[in-house]
């Protein structure tokens, strides 16, 4: 499977107020790295929860941080005091499915 299908499906799974940060998505597929997966992220239009893919600091992507701040308020991920962030602490999802409430 092409690395864009692989990053796209890995961004497809992220759950509501979860996060990964573009390393980790790196990490979870076991190729590419953090640039690689923001060049993906940068030049699809797919349908995919865009807004749950963050720098390792929990800020959005640059050109995209209002709206992406929104949807991830509305997805109930935690944010930092200052809210301008995520806390990447209590928001990062491992790619594990969720056991629950």
């Amino acid at each position: 499977m092409p690395y864009d299908e692989q990053v796209l499906g890995v961004v497809a799974l992220i759950p509501a107020g979860k996060v990964m940060s573009y390393g980790d998505i790196a990490e979870y597929l076991g190729a590419g790295g953090p640039r690689q997966v923001g060049r993906v992220m940068s030049r699809n239009e797919a349908d995919v929860p865009w807004w749950r893919v963050l720098h390792t600091d929990g800020t959005p992507p640059q050109g995209h941080v209002t709206e992406a701040l929104e949807l991830l308020r509305a997805d109930g991920a935690p944010l930092r005091p200052d809210g301008t962030r995520i806390d990447m602490r209590r928001a990062r999802w491992d790619g594990r499915p969720s056991t629950g409430p």
